[in-house]
């Protein structure tokens, strides 16, 4: 627990308005600029419009009928991309919602520890990576049998959203809470 409050008090230190332009800057370009390209790159080769990655919940036999649906290469597409771009998507939103997160909460005092929802999308990421992991492993074995792996894909990737989620909410809340402190301040 000492480590998360050093972590979070370290981005409370070195996170300024710049990091937060960059942050933002980068996921809107991201958001506007590569997703769309890579979710139609992935229908394009699999004809296949369903993705683990965008999904909230889907059972194991939901994950064996995509990987068998995605065929061969896209299988092999899928993998490729979770070890490419899904490694730099997850940087991007845990950088923007981080510095964001700081930049907000900067208001409530160091000995608070709701401070620390700062590094609540670590969790997110976090997931992301382990959602990432156990679905390229079923779509590498595949046909093969992976039962415990997919049982599991699915729960990271429930938890994923839940966190990224929690951490846009969080995001939200700040941003109204500290609007209006600057508003009361400032009749």
């Amino acid at each position: 627990m000492k480590y998360l409050a050093k972590l979070s008090a370290w981005c409370y230190r070195v996170v300024k308005l710049p990091a937060l332009i960059l942050s933002a800057l980068i996921f809107i370009l991201f958001m506007v600029l590569v997703l769309p390209g890579m979710a139609g790159q992935l229908e394009d080769i699999t004809g296949v419009s369903v993705s683990p990655d965008t999904s909230f919940y889907y059972s194991a036999e939901d994950l064996f009928q995509m990987a068998e649906a995605y065929g061969e290469d896209g299988r092999a597409y899928y993998i490729y991309s979770r070890f490419t771009f899904d490694i730099v998507w997850p940087a991007v939103y845990l950088a923007f919602l981080v510095t964001s997160l700081t930049f907000v909460f900067r208001y409530l005092p160091p000995a608070n520890p709701f401070r620390q929802v700062n590094l609540l999308p670590i969790l997110g990421a976090f997931f992301d990576l382990l959602e990432n992991s156990a679905v390229s492993l079923v779509m590498y074995r595949y046909p093969l049998s992976t039962p415990l792996i997919a049982s599991l894909a699915p729960l990271f990737t429930a938890l994923k959203w839940i966190f990224i989620f929690l951490s846009f909410l969080a995001l939200a809340a700040g941003l109204l809470i500290l609007i209006r402190r600057r508003v009361t301040s400032n009749p």
